[in-house]
């Protein structure tokens, strides 16, 4: 009877069917988890991608005049809309500049008093935007006029495509964002900022 049980270890020691399916087993998640990273990936450069060619798009006509702002938001989500119908979101931010040495930064101060280097009462300044304050983000939220630099931001947000964005520690919501900054054409005179003081 020993030798019987010795005899059928042998036989099993011996024997390697099945163990393709436990060295399977082994690596089969970790397996699945990679392909679906690379999609998520994938996926997101792809929202880049459309992101970004739809807002050079915008951009290259509004800069030639032949587009409003409500017109440009319009023609976004129009060519964003088959990307936001699986519950995405898109923002659009646009800020006009007198030039590009503007832009993200605060207005020019023209005359500056004690203290040096920061806007107080007595300054002069460009009023470039218009709107008869002192702004430390300089910039309109319009698409400006005549050879007006304009920034152009659109973002889209949208549910990841796999659910393992948990297992990996990412967020379950992927973003894409498109950044571009344009000239418009010169097709009028561009006014000069007007110069206020308090």
């Amino acid at each position: 009877m020993m030798r019987t049980r010795i005899a059928n270890l042998a036989c099993l020691r011996g024997n390697t069917r099945g163990a393709t399916l436990v060295e399977f087993g082994l690596i089969a998640a970790p397996l699945c988890l990679t392909i679906m990273a690379i999609a998520d990936l994938g996926y997101q450069s792809y929202l880049r991608s459309v992101t970004r060619g739809v807002l050079e798009q915008a951009s290259r006509s509004a800069s030639v005049g032949t587009l409003t702002s409500a017109q440009i938001d319009t023609y976004i989500s129009t060519q964003m809309a088959t990307i936001n119908a699986k519950n995405g979101t898109t923002s659009v931010v646009k800020k006009s500049y007198y030039n590009f040495s503007n832009v993200g930064k605060p207005e020019k101060i023209t005359t500056d008093t004690t203290p040096l280097g920061s806007y107080n009462i007595g300054d002069c300044y460009e009023d470039a935007n218009g709107n008869g304050s002192y702004d430390t983000a300089l910039g309109s939220d319009s698409l400006g006029g005549a050879d007006d630099i304009v920034y152009y931001e659109v973002t889209v947000s949208m549910p990841r495509v796999f659910p393992m964005a948990k297992m990996l520690g990412w967020n379950p919501t992927q973003s894409a964002k498109a950044t571009t900054i344009v000239r418009n054409q010169p097709w009028a005179n561009q006014p000069k900022p007007a110069i206020k003081c308090t």
